[in-house]
């Protein structure tokens, strides 16, 4: 009898301290914020992070049998103003874009300073880096995905495109890093 009291005691204490914990946890998380709709649906590509351009586009090439795509380099700092995590960087990216019916995926040897690019490369190894969406108002897009809690990591521009630019911001809600082109 003594052991089932001791036993009922210590259920009884420990769903106490249960329910504390989760009624004050409750109370002090902070409140989601809302989250506003972007105004855009068009997904452009999937990208890839890999060791060697060259050799991902022949095996995907290969794959689906097709020609393997070019790959190209994206500017240097003097051109892109390429900045990671707020300040300049010298990263540079090899690309081969791998065009599908219906979307692209982009293919990304990171070489160069510090960059997203790298940073996945190193943590993480090869894989899915991102989703991209071809928006207009970059600077706009910018500020609205900070307030509501998604960081930018890294941002820059392209001269191929008059306008060109990119953003890739931390969403780690949708379990990829969003990237937002402009003028793509």
């Amino acid at each position: 009898m003594y052991k089932r009291i001791l036993v009922t005691v210590a259920v009884l204490v420990a769903l106490s301290l249960f329910t504390a914990t989760y009624v004050t946890a409750e109370k002090t998380e902070p409140a989601k914020k809302a989250v506003e709709p972007l105004p855009t649906r068009n997904m452009v590509h999937i990208a890839i992070i890999v060791r060697d351009v060259e050799k991902a586009a022949k095996e995907w090439a290969d794959l689906f049998g097709m020609e393997a795509p070019k790959w190209s380099l994206n500017d240097p700092l003097e051109k892109s103003n390429a900045q990671y995590r707020g300040k300049p960087t010298e990263a540079r990216l090899k690309t081969a874009f791998v065009k599908f019916d219906n979307l692209r995926i982009e293919l990304m040897e990171p070489v160069g300073g510090p960059s997203t690019w790298m940073e996945f490369l190193k943590t993480q190894g090869e894989g899915v880096h991102h989703v991209a969406f071809e928006i207009k108002g970059m600077d706009d897009y910018v500020a609205k995905l900070e307030k509501q809690g998604m960081p930018l990591i890294q941002r820059g521009e392209w001269t191929v495109y008059t306008g060109g630019a990119y953003a890739y911001f931390d969403t780690p809600q949708l379990g990829v890093i969003l990237e937002l082109l402009e003028n793509y």
